[in-house]
Order: structure tokens, then C-alpha cells, then sequence
């Protein structure tokens, strides 16, 4: 049921990507990418709550799963009564916004989307002749390391170390969310701004981007350096605030370097690629911290980041090529 259920989620982000590239014009790009990515820290926010509340009510963990897949089919419902792939099919968008999205469209089309006619004739596997896509793909596995590490191994972390019970965990489980749900906001945000004001997209993007895996690498290595509860969440908290504050980047990136008709495609081939991280740091962490203990869990997460940090400063957006 894990695997089906891997397999119904996996095209969602790759999706969201390619919608983006049809609704959002180049300013404002960053920041509508961050709204659709928000479901990732705002859905590990309220997985503890909900899940040990629901728990608690019904006694059942089976129940609980009934109840979650009642409220995601209704949420599809109003989904597919408002959802198109671009705006000139939705009722919502008004004759000015159309013409000012549409526009922008056309006017900021790449050399490497002119060159290949809609990107027809590129191939799936030209991916792999890109080095900004290669390198991004780096560096959005360095994110995915980091969500799968801290949503798999937190509350373990917890009742290990500082003796925290399921009745606590589902509000400090909580904790190292709440910032990332406003900064993958603020990133989105910050990066369009940055492109505004410099009309670079390599300061936007890739030296924005690997700015903050430097301070998320910081930020873990110096969980081994503190004893306290209070000192380790809140130096986990910051670190997974900094880490989903470039996770707008890795996804934008390829909107702006790809041919509008291959940014789904593209955008699934780094989903792809990435997730190897969403199986190996759970796997890799019990290994790791079974031989040497928690903090070795963390030093491995700063040695991914500083790899994703050094990758996203090759990365040169625009340049399929």
C-alpha cells in the first residue's frame, strides 16, 4: 500500500510545476512556486496533530486512514471543479490578466525554447546533457534529504533522547514546521525580488539557493555541539526554516531553463532523481545511527547540504545547454 501510494503522489509536484509554467509570469514566478510547495511543511505541521489526535478519538490507526482518505476525496472534488491547465480556460481570469500573463509568456521565451520549437525536439533523456538541470537535481536532493530525514527520524530523535511520549510528540513534532511553512513563502518572495533587482537569474536562483544551504549546513553540524532540548529543536528548526526558504528555487529553475513544453516532463525526471534522497536518508540514518549514534545522523545531513550548496553554485538558469 506504501508503494501504490508513492506512486498516486509522485506526479504531484512535477504537475504543480507545469501548471505554474502556464499561469505565473516571470515576476512573480518564485512566489507562486512557494504557495504550491507550502503543502510540504504545512502538511508535516499537521500530520502530528492530526494524526495523534485522531488516534487518541478513535483508538484505531485504521480509522485514521479512512478518515484522511474521506477528506482527501473531498478535496479532489472541489479541485476538479476549479482546476485548469492554463488561464485562458478558467472562468476566473479576466481579459487583462490573460493578456499581461500571455504576454509576459511570449516575451521572456528562451534561446534554447525558440531554438527547439516548444522544446519538440528534445528527448526525455536530453536531461541529462543539461548541466544547470543536472546540478539543480543535486541540490533539490539535498532538500529532500533533509524533509525525509527530519519527518522520518524526529520523533524518534525525541523519545530517545530526551524521553518525549506520544502525548507530547504531537505538538512538538510540530516545532521544526512552523518556520518552514513561512519561509518556503519568503523564499519564493525573496528570490523574484532579487531577480528584479539585479535581472539576473544566476543571483536569483543558484547563489540565493547556495547561500542557504551554507547556513543550513551550519545549522546541523551544530546540533552536535549542544546538549539541551531546547538548543538541539530549535538549531533543527532553523535548519529545516533555511532548507525549505531555497526549496522554491530548485523547482523555478527549471521553468526558467526549460522549453514550456518539457518543463513537465523535466520537472518529473528531477522529482525522479531526487526522491532517491526521500529512501535513503531514513535508511541511511537508522544504519548510521545505530553505529554511531544520533550524531552522526546529523553530520551526515550537513555533509548532503554542503554538497547541494556547491552544486547549486554551478547551476546557470536559462542555460539549457
Amino acid at each position: 500500500m506504501r508503494v501504490l501510494f508513492g506512486f498516486s503522489e509522485g506526479p504531484a509536484y512535477s504537475i504543480i510545476n507545469k501548471t505554474i509554467g502556464n499561469w505565473a509570469t516571470p515576476k512573480e514566478r518564485g512566489f507562486v512556486v512557494g504557495i504550491g510547495l507550502l503543502s510540504t511543511p504545512l502538511g508535516a505541521l499537521l500530520t502530528a496533530p492530526v494524526s495523534v489526535g485522531l488516534l487518541a478519538l478513535t483508538g484505531s490507526w485504521r480509522a485514521m486512514f479512512i478518515i484522511l482518505g474521506i477528506v482527501g476525496l473531498v478535496a479532489l472534488f472541489f479541485l476538479m471543479r476549479v482546476f485548469t491547465n492554463s488561464p485562458r480556460e478558467s472562468k476566473y481570469v479576466s481579459e487583462e490578466e490573460l493578456a499581461e500573463i500571455e504576454a509576459s509568456q511570449i516575451a521572456s521565451a528562451n534561446a534554447a525554447e525558440q531554438a527547439s520549437q516548444e522544446g519538440s525536439s528534445l528527448r526525455w533523456f536530453d536531461f541529462f546533457q543539461s548541466r544547470t538541470l543536472i546540478f539543480n537535481t543535486v541540490g533539490y536532493f539535498a532538500f529532500i534529504y533533509v524533509n525525509f530525514l527530519l519527518l522520518t527520524w524526529t520523533p524518534k530523535f525525541l523519545q530517545d533522547q530526551f524521553n518525549y511520549n506520544l502525548s507530547s510528540l504531537w505538538y512538538m513534532g510540530m516545532v521544526p514546521w512552523v518556520g518552514a511553512c513561512f519561509t518556503v513563502l519568503l523564499g519564493g518572495r525573496f528570490s523574484d525580488w532579487l531577480f528584479q533587482k539585479t535581472g539576473k537569474l544566476t543571483i536569483a536562483r543558484s547563489w540565493f539557493a547556495a547561500s542557504i544551504l551554507f547556513f543550513t549546513t551550519i545549522c546541523f553540524i551544530s546540533v552536535n555541539f549542544v546538549s539541551s532540548a531546547a538548543a538541539v529543536i530549535a538549531l533543527i528548526s532553523i535548519g529545516n526554516a533555511l532548507n525549505a526558504l531555497a526549496n522554491t528555487v530548485y523547482w523555478t529553475v527549471v521553468i526558467d531553463t526549460t522549453p514550456k513544453a518539457k518543463i513537465g516532463t523535466y520537472s518529473g525526471m528531477m522529482h525522479f532523481l531526487s526522491n532517491i534522497g526521500a529512501v535513503l536518508a531514513p535508511t541511511l540514518t537508522g544504519y548510521l545511527v545505530s553505529q554511531s549514534g544520533y550524531g552522526a545522523m546529523f553530520t551526515a545531513a550537513a555533509v548532503v547540504t554542503c554538497i547541494g550548496m556547491v552544486a547549486m553554485l554551478l547551476v546557470r538558469p536559462g542555460k539549457l545547454k
